[in-house]
């Protein structure tokens, strides 16, 4: 089998390139080249900037796939770029959405397919849902649409949270280690499903070529879920310190912190898991078996052994420890 991934070297798809070289897929992946340090050997690369629609079709101007997926398209811009482009490519165009585009709120879990897109909080994945909708009304046999919904999926390099420092994470750690309290929104017992990328990497490879995915749409996600207070106590486990934390209502934390809004109105808020009953009737290799307990142990320790990795954002620790002040004296 013959693949081209455009993108390739991101959290989520570097794990499934990774696979699909031990599952002897012929695998070519089309970056900048930036990140391809992270890729195993046999990978071929393809250096171009996708952006540039001339000289992405100059490289690939000879060469067909079996199937072609992109990771890195946002817009129905990129997707209409991406047909004009790989037509006549490949068989079958696998495109990366977002369980975050369903409908908000949710009107039942676990969430299946049934439920339509339409997330009116977050214009990311707005985008995603604009984009499906273009990619399922191209009627062409000879271009295959498929379309996967990752959920919150996360490597060894990831604390997950509802509020921290989105490009300095060992400010929560430092938090931490001087005895600050973490912030919980609300009491912190909704369920929030979280993926491991490698978990996620043995379904995803079982779509790749596969006729009856043609035409067709799922969430693929574990069926690992933890409550924030949970999520919370595996870090502190694994920095070895015993939880200090802080319950803040939501809508008084979005007042001190407007921009996280949309991300978690749109994606974070409520309980969220999903039934995978869709996606495993056709990858027979899905699995869910890693646990965030054992992984985030990873990401502390690369952290913790890493001081290029141990920058603090200050501003944003001023503003936690404001936002702790105020709701203090509310109550």
């Amino acid at each position: 089998m013959k693949v081209l991934f455009v993108g390739g070297s991101g959290i989520i798809s570097t794990q499934v390139s990774k696979l699909a070289i031990k599952k002897g897929i012929d695998l070519y992946i089309l970056n900048r080249g930036s990140k391809n340090d992270k890729l195993p050997k046999d990978v071929k690369i393809l250096q171009g900037d996708i952006h540039q629609k001339d000289e992405i079709k100059a490289l690939i101007k000879d060469m067909y796939f079996d199937t072609i997926v992109s990771w890195i398209s946002f817009t129905v811009d990129d997707v209409k770029r991406d047909y004009e482009l790989y037509n006549g490519h490949t068989k079958q165009f696998v495109f990366i959405s977002s369980a975050s585009a369903y409908m908000k709120p949710i009107p039942f879990i676990p969430i299946t397919e049934e439920i339509p897109l339409g997330n009116k909080y977050w214009g990311y994945s707005e985008n995603k849902k604009k984009c499906e909708d273009y990619l399922l009304n191209i009627h062409n046999k000879d271009f295959n649409v498929t379309i996967i919904r990752p959920s919150h999926t996360y490597d060894e390099t990831m604390l997950v949270s509802q509020l921290s420092s989105r490009n300095h994470p060992y400010t929560m750690i430092n938090r931490m280690l001087e005895g600050k309290p973490i912030i919980i929104p609300d009491d912190g017992q909704n369920l929030w499903t979280l993926t491991y990328s490698g978990d996620f990497a043995h379904a995803f490879i079982d779509v790749l070529s596969n006729e009856k995915t043609y035409g067709n749409y799922y969430h693929l996600t574990a069926e690992k879920a933890y409550s924030w207070e949970e999520i919370n106590q595996f870090i502190c486990d694994a920095v070895g310190v015993k939880p200090n934390v802080i319950h803040i209502p939501m809508d008084f934390i979005l007042k001190h912190f407007p921009e996280f809004e949309a991300e978690i109105y749109g994606d974070k808020y409520a309980s969220t898991t999903f039934d995978n009953r869709k996606i495993k009737a056709v990858a027979t290799h899905y699995q869910s078996i890693t646990e965030y307990k054992d992984i985030v142990k990873l990401a502390v320790k690369r952290l913790m052994n890493h001081k290029e990795l141990q920058e603090i954002d200050h501003q944003f620790d001023l503003r936690y420890d404001n936002l702790i002040e105020a709701y203090n004296k509310l109550k």
